[in-house]
């Protein structure tokens, strides 16, 4: 990345005017971004690949509708793949943004972890804190000085092996949480270099967490979205 001509570092803060430029590898400008599930006037609904980040999505998107024809409402780390929503108008991204901050979008996750969990169904409870210093979050056992209480829900789908695949409700969205809290528990994502086991990475050749976005619905009791309620956008990926 270049801001203003020049080399970003990591430590640089933005100012309004800056002109920042990322730059990708030829493999990467070919490799497919994303792949269309579902597309009206007021909204996008794509399957994101890993390895993409959710700002190079967006990029690419902007290149293909022009900067007025989409907007960016979430994200996913970049090595989770899975379902994202973009608004195609203002006043649709506007609608969209109060369902995210009033918590009528439910989504749901699918995880591969390492390890048998200790029930086929449980509702984990703990608190998480943010070190921005180190781009990372804690999960602490009980409450403490600026940790927001996190709550995730899991089923299990699938044993395979030294491994599990997981079904995962998020009933707050905090940071990293799924990764960081599956990891707390003793059931690290697999190929999660950030809060995972990385002996175990390294033997089964995971380099990419094995985390996707499986469904997204949406809550809009009334207005000119509300035929989007009780739609389920599902992704085409499987873990």
């Amino acid at each position: 990345m270049r801001i203003n001509g020049k080399r970003a570092e990591s430590d640089r803060p933005l100012a309004a005017g800056d002109e920042v430029v990322y730059y990708m590898t030829a493999a990467q400008e070919a490799a497919r971004v994303c792949t269309t599930l579902y597309e009206d006037e007021n909204v996008l609904v794509v399957d994101k690949e890993s390895g993409v980040s959710s700002e190079a999505l967006f990029s690419f998107l902007k290149e293909k509708y022009g900067p007025d024809g989409v907007y960016f409402l979430h994200r996913l780390d970049r090595n989770t793949e899975g379902v994202m929503i973009f608004g195609h108008t203002m006043s649709a991204s506007e609608v969209l943004i109060s369902a995210f901050s009033e918590k009528r979008v439910k989504k749901i996750y699918h995880a591969l972890v390492f390890g048998a969990m200790p029930r086929p169904h449980g509702i984990l409870h703990a608190y998480l804190k943010k070190d921005e210093k180190r781009a990372l979050v804690r999960v602490l056992p009980a409450a403490a000085p600026r940790a927001l209480p996190i709550t995730t829900e899991y089923e299990v789908l699938e044993a395979r092996g030294e491994m599990s695949l997981l079904k995962i409700t998020l009933h707050t969205g905090r940071t990293h949480q799924i990764r960081a809290h599956l990891a707390f528990v003793g059931h690290p994502v697999v190929g999660d270099e950030k809060y995972g086991d990385h002996v175990r990475n390294k033997r089964v050749h995971m380099t990419r967490q094995r985390l996707l976005s499986k469904e997204l619905s949406l809550e809009i009791p009334a207005g000119p979205l509300s035929y989007l309620s009780g739609k389920i956008f599902t992704s085409l990926k499987n873990l």
